[in-house]
């Protein structure tokens, strides 16, 4: 294996599985409510992200941006999909659904599909056409057998499939448009935080230096895997990305299942299986078509 794959292949494995491993993280917030480790994780994440911006030599391109209306308000709708995407993952982890998030990031490609379908006007492959009614079929039985709608897993695939849609549309990278976006969010953040400290809710500087340094660390959980991911995904094909996508939900799946003990009921496992299959034949038509238009 060449060099520059084998570092692509260990960044991109690493971005995967911290994003994997990630609920352990968040569970050791329980204490602290959802919505004020997402405004820590927005303050932190751009405290972290703007002196990487600089060193990068980007500062030109992110003044760019922050100067463009059309770049601004696009990225304005992308950050209330990432926030709310973000939000409702750090809930549903300390809630126990992290069954239900694992669900929202395996189907979340297959989402993508359908958004290109309907969006983008491209058309699907009778193999992703399968896939996509195969995941429907899953998302529908475990509806009707286990008598609850799993909206955690569609609303997670659905606003990280809006995202990446309207993201495509962004003349900004990764670094630059992720910047952009924790600093749109810290700006009302910063003062929300500050009224709950006046109120003497504020969790950070009250609840002891573990939980403090955790809510300041979140700013590496957030960038780091991006930052890995990027490096990795330039030096690697697009197939071998495909495959390891399924790493996080994956290390979700196990977590779930086997630290954390949620059950897992046999409507909810046969949809597991369905998504799986689902998953294969849309990595099986990935590849062939890669490799007939390489």
């Amino acid at each position: 294996m060449k060099k520059p794959v084998y570092t692509g292949l260990t960044a991109a494995t690493a971005a995967y599985l911290i994003w994997g491993l990630s609920p352990v993280y968040w569970k050791s917030l329980a204490a602290v409510p959802a919505f004020e480790i997402l405004m820590h994780r927005m303050v932190w994440s751009f405290v972290f992200l703007f002196p990487l911006i600089v060193f990068t030599g980007r500062l030109a391109a992110f003044k760019s941006a922050v100067k463009s209306p059309k770049i601004m308000l696009i990225l304005f709708a992308t950050t209330l999909l990432v926030g709310f995407n973000w939000f409702l993952f750090i809930w549903a982890i300390n809630s126990n659904h992290i069954l239900q998030t694992s669900l929202g990031y395996y189907i979340t490609p297959l989402v993508s599909v359908l958004l290109g379908m309907v969006f983008l006007k491209e058309r699907l492959r009778r193999m992703q056409i399968a896939a996509l009614i195969l995941a429907t079929f899953a998302v529908g039985m475990m509806t009707v057998r286990y008598g609850r709608f799993p909206w955690v897993s569609l609303s997670l695939a659905f606003s990280f499939g809006l995202y990446g849609l309207i993201r495509k549309i962004a003349p900004v990278g990764a670094l630059v448009g992720l910047t952009v976006e924790t600093m749109v969010l810290s700006i009302p953040a910063v003062g929300y935080l500050g009224y709950i400290d006046m109120l003497g809710k504020s969790s950070f500087m009250r609840a002891g230096t573990e939980t403090d340094l955790l809510l300041a660390g979140a700013a590496l959980v957030t960038a780091l895997p991006l930052l890995l991911f990027t490096f990795g995904a330039r030096r690697l094909h697009l197939s071998t990305i495909g495959f390891l996508q399924y790493l996080a939900p994956s290390c979700t799946f196990l977590l779930a299942i086997l630290v954390y003990h949620e059950p897992l009921t046999r409507p909810q496992l046969v949809a597991f299986m369905l998504i799986w299959t689902a998953l294969g034949l849309y990595s099986v038509d990935s590849i062939n078509h890669y490799r007939k238009n390489r």
